[in-house]
């Protein structure tokens, strides 16, 4: 007898009529017409000036950093507070 699949072997039908399109099969004039700008990101990132990756964005990426850098640390805070209250004893 030997072992039947369980599954079905045949393909499903379609669900939506829609077909998808490669990108070759698309005309050149539906591609990105804006200005590459890999190149000088890259220039920017690897430039060797001593500061790390995450700061070389310029204010943003401080503002970000310092942001996060706050909030952890706040957080932390809390959590230890938190944790203090939580250890005492009530009062009643």
């Amino acid at each position: 007898q030997g072992l039947k699949p369980i599954v079905s072997t045949e393909s499903p039908a379609l669900i939506f009529g829609t077909t998808t399109k490669l990108a070759s099969d698309l005309p050149a004039t539906d591609s990105f017409l804006g200005k590459n700008k890999v190149p000088d990101l890259q220039k920017l990132f690897q430039k060797a000036d001593g500061l790390p990756v995450h700061l070389k964005g310029g204010v943003p990426d401080k503002l970000l950093y310092r942001t996060t850098m706050a909030l952890t640390i706040g957080g932390t805070i809390y959590c230890l507070v938190a944790l203090y209250m939580a250890s005492q004893p009530r009062n009643q």
